[in-house]
């Protein structure tokens, strides 16, 4: 068991990080340090915040972009020039940038991608015509997750706006490996990590979600677009709030400029409430917000939370998996 005042989020530096993440974080942008001038575009969540405070601190100056109805008010206090824009007003959001001199741009927070198809979404979102070349050209043939956010990344180097992670202002957020909470996982649950580590792996590997959830080895619910606390709380419904495993690992192709996967307070209050009893996430690759929030909900609620450090080889720290 490790210390969870290893997970709390003290400043680090990408250089404090083992090399294999550091590779891993400027794997699509090259090492190279931040400009002063920082833009951000700013979905749901605290990751937003987290990752402006960390900006703030280390002396940027912040162009926020808030995804209206989506970013958190606490954004217009941190940020230099805020603006609030329209999730599908993808040229506004591009002359903005470019009016305040932006050339390095971070993407962080949630955006609701069921929301996106409801019915009536081009009234409701109203995007303007470079968002609708994009997805009606540049993602004609794949609309995958991935696919779309590459695209939109793309739309912002051709105006010579690079896309670079969060993560290296805020690798403090990554989570370290070990078992955090107090309780250790039982065997069983033990033998559904593992089970579940690969099942996550395949539909991160298909990019249809991250997170699966399982009982006994047999699988429970898959992450599609509903999100994961939909998926935990589903699970729960499928099992009759017994106990089971949450099992969250990054996609193996995993662009660490966006999606990476997050859990926090919300990810424990879901398990409680659908009677899970173990979270397995991959250590380095996994944000862990509010990290003593995070760790003392679980221990109240009996849930255990281990990390694992996972380079892409078998699990050898856990027992054999099902038969």
């Amino acid at each position: 068991m490790t210390d969870s005042s290893s997970n709390a989020a003290a400043p680090v530096e990408c250089r404090d990080l083992p090399l294999a993440t550091r590779l891993w974080l400027v794997s699509r942008t090259g090492e190279r340090p931040f400009e002063r001038r920082v833009g951000l575009i700013a979905g749901a969540g605290l990751f937003p915040v987290r990752f402006a405070e960390a900006a703030r601190a280390r002396g940027h100056e912040l162009v926020c972009l808030a995804l209206r109805g989506l970013a958190h008010e606490r954004l217009e206090q941190l940020a230099t020039v805020f603006y609030e824009v329209g999730i599908a007003r993808l040229g506004r959001m591009i002359r903005l940038l470019r009016r305040h001199r932006v050339r390095q741009l971070v993407l962080a927070g949630k955006v609701y991608k069921h929301e996106l198809l409801s019915r009536w979404r081009v009234l409701r979102y109203w995007p303007d015509w470079r968002a609708v070349r994009l997805y009606l050209v540049r993602c004609r043939d794949n609309r995958k997750d991935d696919r779309m956010l590459e695209a939109v990344i793309e739309e912002f180097e051709q105006e010579g706006i690079v896309v670079r992670s969060a993560l290296e202002i805020c690798p403090e957020l990554l989570v370290r490996p070990g078992v955090l909470t107090r309780r250790e996982p039982t065997k069983a649950e033990w033998a559904d990590i593992r089970f579940g580590w690969q099942l996550a792996r395949e539909m991160g590997r298909l990019d249809v979600g991250q997170t699966v959830a399982v009982k006994e080895c047999a699988t429970l619910a898959v992450e599609a677009i509903e999100g994961t606390d939909r998926c935990i709380r589903r699970a729960g419904e499928l099992c009759g709030l017994r106990k089971f495993v949450v099992v969250k690992v990054a996609k193996p192709q995993q662009d660490p400029r966006f999606d990476v996967p997050t859990v926090g307070p919300e990810t424990i209050e879901s398990m409680k409430a659908a009677g899970a009893s173990a979270l397995a996430i991959e250590a380095w690759r996994t944000i862990l917000l509010e990290p003593e929030r995070t760790i003392a909900a679980a221990d109240e609620a009996g849930i255990t939370i281990v990390a694992i450090d996972d380079p892409g080889q078998p699990l050898s720290c856990v027992p054999a998996p099902c038969s």
